[in-house]
């Protein structure tokens, strides 16, 4: 396909990705359905608190989603990624006319393509006057974009394309919304919390004492997503639940525990806190360095793994790649002095 028609294609069938960039940089919003400032939405939810927002023709429910701060998102295990680009329903008749008419009245992108495209959309092959007949009883799908543009962000090309309502989309057509895109679309957007470990003892531990760690438990409980069609009725809900906690102390000069470095989570926590009695005891979760920081730090490294189930319309369901989500502290390790009297 010559250059300048991809191009004039990507333009019309991507939501009018290439012209908006070119218009006004990356924080381009794009019309989700209905005219819903879908981009616009996203980044301003969790800035405000919002726990239910529409991108891309899905809503969102993050009511149930990690908070904080120091939350963030995680990262697959494999070299999984959540879908870049996906389809979903956009328009109605009414509103794709809305949209296609002034770019052939402006004529940007051509006579040719403008000719092609009222044939596609007017003149019958394969819709006529916009499927006008068919309002009310299906809907135009169309591509949608992450808005943080990853790899791939354009390989949704196909043109605008008709969904009777109850029926599923072509099945040639990738990524678009079934549950399981709605559940790795979910993925995308689940927060967990920080991965702050507690230490003990807490101000500074001591060479060649154990060190006990661990997490808070009340912070560390399943949280999840749910990503939602209502035009359609379909849904699918991402849950990612503590699995385990690796510890990289920061130093060469350490021991951890277990000698693995990575607690299991054991029922609804991961580790075990530090109580009195137990000094004598080696702990299920932590750390021994055997050389002091001197008048520094070392950077303890916590990472939890999450690992990803999802449910969806019509029992559908199934697992996700594990996630990850790291957070760096540092830790003074001094010396144990002792005095001869």
């Amino acid at each position: 396909m010559p250059a300048l028609i991809r191009t004039r294609r990507l333009l019309v069938t991507s939501g009018f990705v290439a012209m908006a960039l070119a218009m006004s940089g990356p924080a381009y919003a794009e019309k989700g359905f209905g005219g819903t400032d879908g981009e616009t939405q996203k980044a301003n939810a969790g800035k405000d608190g919002t726990v239910s927002v529409t991108v891309g023709g899905v809503v969102f429910d993050r009511s149930k989603n990690g908070s904080g701060t120091s939350a963030g998102a995680l990262t697959s295990s494999t070299s999984w990624t959540p879908p870049p680009c996906w389809y979903a329903p956009k328009y109605t008749p009414e509103q794709l006319q809305k949209t296609m008419e002034p770019v052939w009245e402006a004529g940007s992108t051509g006579y040719e393509w403008d000719a092609k495209q009222r044939d596609r959309y007017v003149n019958g092959k394969p819709y006529k006057d916009f499927n006008k007949d068919k309002t009310g009883k299906g809907y135009f799908w169309d591509s949608f974009v992450d808005e943080d543009f990853p790899p791939g962000w354009d390989a949704c090309t196909e043109e605008p394309f008709w969904v009777d309502q109850g029926d599923p989309p072509p099945a040639d057509i990738q990524n678009a919304v079934t549950p399981e895109i709605l559940a790795e679309l979910a993925y995308a957007e689940i927060r967990v919390p920080s991965t702050k470990v507690t230490l003990a003892p807490a101000a500074a531990t001591k060479v060649n004492l154990p060190t006990w760690a661990w997490l808070d438990v009340a912070d560390f409980k399943p949280v999840s997503v749910t990503a939602s069609v209502p035009v359609i009725g379909i849904t699918a809900t991402a849950t990612a639940r503590p699995k385990s906690l690796r510890i990289e102390p920061g130093n060469k000069d350490a021991v951890t525990y277990p000698a693995s470095g990575v607690c299991e989570a054991d029922g609804d926590r991961i580790g075990e806190p530090y109580a009195k009695g137990k000094a004598d005891r080696t702990p299920p979760c932590g750390v021994r360095y055997l050389r002091s920081s001197g008048d520094g730090t070392y950077p303890l490294q916590a990472t939890v793994t999450w690992e990803i189930d999802w449910t969806g319309s019509g029992g559908a369901g199934g697992d996700l790649p594990d996630g990850t989500f790291g957070a760096t502290q540092d830790v003074v390790v001094q010396e144990i002095q002792a005095v001869n009297r």
